[in-house]
């Protein structure tokens, strides 16, 4: 009876994973027109839409079921042959019954309740049939569990229990071997199963894991998907122009190839980073009716060898099925480095097999293809040569940092985003940020609302965006911060001694503002405020700043009479000036008008250095000289001008900052006449009573820094 029921429940399962796989237990046959093949019809095998199971009296149902997929098929052999195993293991389960020991047993059999002829002695077991009582009104198998030590005393026993009427049924040795390989065997075909259908789909189906690996992972934009236009780019309107004529090629060909010309197959976009190459791109699919294809240079590569020249081939595929179209490959350097440089493990290169299935679909599009490749890359210097010569690359795009207008026109696009207050000149923000992407320039904003926001403001302020350009550049300010007596000292005559030199310095930037205030990795900072964006370094302003970055060492050390690491980032600037003026611009007169840096390609570990060691000598010498020589300078500066610094040294402990005007006064001798610090805090102290709550101390002046400055070097 429990045989029967297991058998049942078995046929009930299989059933279930049948339906579960779209087959049913009765499947009608049909004949096709012809009448020469038979197909199954069922629930999985509707003609259309509107059928759903049956012919629905229009006639007789078009046979050709979809064929299940590859994983499908997998999910159904996994699922059949758990449930077989399950089913064998309640079968035995139940054949073995309940559990008994060999007193129980002797008692059952003395007592008549164990069926005569029933007892049978296994390798592991002794099973026996219990006769119908009060305990089971049904019959029942008990079964005695055997091991290796007791196996044999205890089966001579039940022998002797039984008069030797038990039956002896040893284990064939074909089934303890299927019990040991079995599972083995049942996981290696699963695996060959699953192996088989995913290659069998590999060569171009839709399903199969591995068959994903070769498929291109682009996304696709059009102008419904990206919000971006033209109109949200600024700063770069050289580059906004060139970029404006693709889209007016896809848009209107016939109007270029009137007089023979042809659309250009590739445009590269260079800069430095968050200069707007991927936001220009982005603009492009919000201008062009066209699809716009976009993948990273890393998605081609991966773990196993050809799937990046796979995806080459398969982006290029689709995008001719859907020309015009345009392609964009951003950080295209990850696989357009140069070939053949660098360290090799040797073997097959997957990025150059990339590089290389690139270089041939560029080379095969047809004038009529209607597709452009716009590719994006910080390190132009790197890409292969066939790879950037015209035919492929027509047009290469130098998408530089934005100048004074230009970061005005950003600021201005980011700032239709926020509130600005009526003091907000961002005119004078533009001029105080030289050298910022547009990156940083949108961080500048956004951190300035979120100041305002936190100091619950109506509107932005220009104290949040002076704020948020010292922090975007330099770190947060941490005023809570206490520092020792003798440390903030010595930070006050360091930051003196480089704002008392700059200030007196006619070739160096102008001067903004001094602070002690902890900033980031810095203790203290001297900002300056350039009159113009500098595209070259003249020798009159190097030396300059050279000795600006001087002065800070100098001072400290004249004052404490001591030297501290705090000079460390002086040291390093000062330095790589010295080296630039060297190596790369000519500036040594014993050295001459030659160039002895090494091409930066950054391909190999080793120094690409083609002079010989006596040349080096000199390089050493002359850069050494440099320094020294600013040093030196410095020095007879600090000297002559010593009261005035010990003036503005005093003054930054009083105040903690201090603007250029008031370092310019000092020098002159006139007195500032303005609160300090702790004037500030006994005010606070004695309001706080008269109001009855906290509020934030009244901001001084003096001790915010005026709009647009940078700091300097120092």
């Amino acid at each position: 009876m429990l045989q029967t029921r297991s058998h049942n429940l078995f046929a009930r399962t299989l059933d279930r994973v049948r339906t579960l796989l779209g087959f049913h237990s009765d499947v009608a046959f049909a004949s096709d027109d012809r009448g020469d093949s038979t197909k199954p019809s069922g629930p999985g095998n509707s003609s259309g839409p509107n059928n759903s199971g049956g012919n629905s009296g229009k006639g007789p149902s078009k046979p050709g079921p979809t064929p299940p997929s590859a994983s499908k098929g997998i999910l159904g052999i996994v699922v059949i042959l758990t449930a077989a195993l399950l089913f064998v293991a309640m079968i035995n389960t139940a054949n073995r019954g309940n559990a008994i020991t060999l007193s129980e047993f002797r008692n059952l059999y003395d007592t008549r309740q164990i069926e005569e002829g029933s007892v049978v002695i296994t390798d592991d077991t002794i099973l026996a049939k219990q006769k119908a009582g009060q305990d089971s009104p049904a019959d029942r198998t008990v079964h005695i569990t055997l091991n290796t030590a007791t196996a044999k005393s205890v089966s001579e026993e039940v022998l002797k229990i039984t008069k030797g009427n038990a039956i002896s049924r040893p284990v064939s040795a074909w089934t303890t071997i299927l019990l040991i390989f079995g599972p083995i065997l049942l996981v290696m075909l699963i695996i060959w199963f699953f192996i088989r259908s995913t290659l069998r789909s590999a060569g171009g189906g839709p399903g199969g894991m591995l068959g994903n690996f070769g498929k291109s992972r682009h996304r696709t934009f059009n102008k419904e998907v990206s919000s971006v236009t033209f109109s949200d780019v600024a700063g770069i309107e050289e580059a906004k122009e060139e970029v404006g004529e693709i889209v007016e090629f896809l848009k209107n060909p016939k109007r270029f190839s009137r007089l023979g010309g042809r659309i250009p197959r590739g445009v590269l976009l260079s800069g430095d980073p968050g200069c707007g190459k991927t936001l220009l791109a982005k603009a492009i699919a919000g201008e062009a009716e066209v699809p716009f294809f976009s993948i990273s240079g890393s998605d081609f590569v991966e773990m196993f060898v050809g799937v990046g020249a796979s995806r080459v081939r398969d982006l290029f595929k689709t995008a001719k099925e859907n020309s015009p179209c345009i392609i964009f490959l951003d950080e295209i350097d990850a696989v357009g480095r140069r070939r053949g440089g660098g360290f090799s493990s040797g073997g097959h290169d997957e990025r150059e097999q990339t590089l290389n299935a690139i270089l041939v679909e560029m080379d095969g599009f047809n004038t009529s293809d209607g597709i452009i490749v716009i590719a994006a890359t910080n390190r132009p210097d790197v890409l292969d040569p066939a790879l950037t010569r015209p035919g492929r690359f027509d047009r290469q795009i130098a998408v530089s940092l934005p100048d004074v207008k230009g970061r005005l026109e950003i600021l201005k696009v980011h700032a239709r985003k926020v509130k600005l207050g009526p003091d907000v000149d961002l005119e004078r923000v533009a001029r105080g940020t030289p050298m910022f992407s547009g990156a940083d320039l949108a961080a500048i904003i956004n951190e300035a609302a979120i100041s305002a926001t936190l100091a619950n403001k109506d509107f932005i302020e220009q104290t949040d965006l002076e704020e948020a350009r010292d922090k975007v550049r330099f770190g947060r300010a941490r005023k809570s911060r206490r520092i020792d007596k003798e440390e903030n000292r010595a930070t006050a005559y360091h930051e003196a001694g480089h704002a008392v030199v700059q200030a007196l310095l006619k070739d160096a930037d102008p001067l903004h503002k001094v602070t002690i205030i902890p900033r980031g990795q810095a203790l203290g900072a001297t900002f300056s405020l350039p009159e113009k964006d500098r595209l070259g370094y003249g020798m009159r302003w190097i030396s300059a700043t050279m000795r600006v970055l001087c002065g800070g060492r100098i001072a400290e050390q004249r004052a404490t009479g001591d030297i501290t690491s705090g000079a460390s980032m002086d040291i390093q600037q000062a330095t790589n000036m010295a080296r630039h003026m060297i190596l790369d611009w000519g500036m040594s007169p014993r050295l001459g008008f030659v160039r002895y840096s090494g091409a930066d390609t950054r391909e190999t570990y080793l120094p690409d250095k083609d002079y010989s060691d006596e040349t080096a000598k000199v390089i050493d010498d002359e850069i050494k000289r440099l320094v020294d020589e600013a040093y030196n300078e410095t020095t007879r500066i600090i000297e002559e001008n010593w009261e005035k610094v010990v003036a503005v040294a005093e003054a930054l402990i009083k105040y903690e900052t201090i603007t250029g005007d008031d370092v310019h006064r000092l020098i002159r001798g006139e007195p500032l006449g303005k609160p300090s610090i702790s004037d500030l805090l006994r005010t606070e102290v004695a309001r706080k009573p008269q109001v009855g709550v906290s509020e934030t101390p009244a901001s001084n002046p003096g001790l915010e820094p005026p709009a647009g400055a940078l700091p300097s070097p120092a």
